[in-house]
């Protein structure tokens, strides 16, 4: 073999080969010392700091979940609104012309509170005349998706604004028509049995 070529193979460096070099033991051991502080603190630290947050205690967010007012507040009727009858009635109140009923001025709205909560207890199917106009749609049950504190507030709210002003509505009336209409599994057929509900007992 020519010298060049020898010299050639001794300069040349091993080919790499993968070797068995195992995490030392100090990166493990901080590792597993960072994860059971995290398991611990989140364990162990509840605060309800509302500075921590975005300033809404654990009260008041138990007073919006379950409905009834908490730690001195009230159900917010204008927040009830928002989130379940805004889509179909809209901001204004104005609904859409012959889809979804007008709240304002609506005589239903304005009329008897027990009328009006026993529409948002059961809801309504089939024809329903709201200021000369008929609709002839399907409004859904609330009773069992809202309690007696938050129809009585988003009640309120309605026969308080869009240019209604009729008074406010008590949970105690909800919870009486409730009770009144407690045997009731289907929602009202339209103004038939709503003229009926309205009507004066003798």
């Amino acid at each position: 073999m020519p010298q060049n070529e020898y010299g050639a193979q001794q300069r040349e460096h091993p080919d790499p080969t993968e070797k068995n070099r195992p995490i030392p033991w100090f990166v493990l051991l901080g590792v597993g010392v960072a994860l059971a502080w995290a398991i611990s603190y989140i364990l162990t630290v509840r605060d309800d700091d509302p500075a921590l947050g975005d300033r809404r205690t654990i009260s008041t967010l138990q007073a919006k979940a379950g409905g009834a007012a908490g730690a001195g507040g009230a159900v917010d009727g204008a927040q009830v609104y928002a989130a379940q009858c805004v889509a179909c009635h809209q901001a204004s109140g104005a609904g859409l012309p012959g889809i979804f009923p007008p709240l304002a001025g609506s005589e239903w709205v304005n009329g008897a509170e027990q009328v009006v909560a026993s529409i948002l207890l059961h809801g309504v199917t089939g024809k329903l005349t709201v200021k000369g106009s008929a609709y002839n749609g399907q409004m859904p049950a609330f009773k069992d998706k809202l309690g007696d504190a938050e129809i009585a507030a988003v009640l309120s709210h309605i026969r308080s604004n869009f240019g209604n002003s009729s008074a406010k509505v008590a949970p105690d009336a909800v919870k009486a028509a409730r009770d009144a209409s407690a045997e009731r599994k289907d929602s009202f057929n339209g103004d038939e049995d709503l003229a009926k509900l309205a009507k004066p007992a003798n």
